[in-house]
């Protein structure tokens, strides 16, 4: 007996959101250029009845910030659960991210004044912005950092992430994360990597993160990463053109250790390279090292 064709979601959204100044005009527009439908600003209170009618007839994009009439970060966290266990949803979320030096300097250049501090400095306002929005960034399926990228860079990295029509149709988002500080929302695939040699417990490695090559040679020298790396990528290769044939637009995979620090990052750096090189769109996001950044920053 024929098995039955894999059931599309009805309807396909992406929400799209982040710091005021980041970059989300561009990339509405980059998004309503590839076919996209935008609908900017919809108050979150109105967005359940826009899938409770018929199927929509293409991918819709939805701008939310603080302007949106009835924001709250944690109305906005709830509707993406909602959405996300709706079978007849297919959700992704995009973050637009910017460092604060980089936004106060955006504003310094429009002399425009900050939504959350009308009648004070833009400073005030981005520091107000960025608190409001950190569990929305945490709970993103893709993250795109605009401090370096001109409007033209913005354009292509959607054009890379969201276009319609090319692409390998399935983009991978790998993330590492510590189990201490829980299992992120969203996961499809979890491997745990604890069962590596520990650089922690190396007085000249605790400092560093597993994106340095000292760290990741360190991970790799354990006798048992060889044939967990080859089985594990194989795993991938043999699994993610199966997730696309089921029609899967995105998949998560996180790999935790105890710190998230070292060889949950390397693990993740290192897959993350072998799935580009096979030709995956592959994004990568380190928890933990950028909640520390975070921290550095306030």
């Amino acid at each position: 007996m024929d098995n039955p064709a894999p059931t599309q979601p009805e309807h396909q959204l992406l929400l799209l959101t982040g710091p005021s100044g980041a970059g989300r005009s561009t990339a509405v527009g980059a998004l309503e250029d590839m076919g996209y439908e935008v609908i900017d600003n919809l108050p979150l209170s109105l967005v359940p009845r826009l899938i409770d009618g018929p199927p929509l007839g293409q991918p819709i994009v939805l701008g939310i910030d603080v302007r949106n009439r009835d924001f709250n970060a944690i109305a906005l966290i709830e509707l993406i659960d909602t959405l996300t266990a709706d079978p007849g949803v297919q959700l992704g979320v995009l973050y637009l991210d910017c460092a604060a030096d980089e936004l106060i300097r955006r504003y310094a250049e429009t002399r425009r004044r900050h939504p959350l501090a009308p009648e004070e400095t833009p400073e005030l306002g981005i520091d107000r912005e960025v608190d409001l929005l950190a569990p929305i960034r945490a709970r993103a399926d893709h993250l795109i950092d605009t401090t370096e990228m001109s409007p033209h860079d913005l354009r292509a990295e959607i054009a890379k992430w969201f276009s319609l029509n090319g692409g390998p149709g399935l983009s991978v988002s790998i993330q590492s994360f510590s189990y201490k500080r829980g299992v992120p929302r969203g996961l499809d695939m979890i491997f745990d990597c604890r069962f590596l040699n520990n650089p922690h417990w190396l007085p000249a490695l605790r400092a560093l993160d597993g994106r340095d090559p000292a760290v990741v040679g360190h991970v790799m020298r354990d006798p048992r990463f060889p044939e967990f790396h080859e089985r594990l990528r194989g795993l991938l290769l043999l699994l993610l053109p199966a997730q696309k044939e089921e029609g899967k637009a995105h998949v998560s995979i996180g790999f935790g250790c105890t710190g998230g620090q070292h060889r949950s990052v390397a693990v993740t750096e290192i897959m993350g390279n072998a799935l580009a090189e096979a030709g995956w769109s592959v994004s990568k996001r380190h928890r933990e090292l950028e909640r520390r950044s975070s921290v550095g920053r306030s």
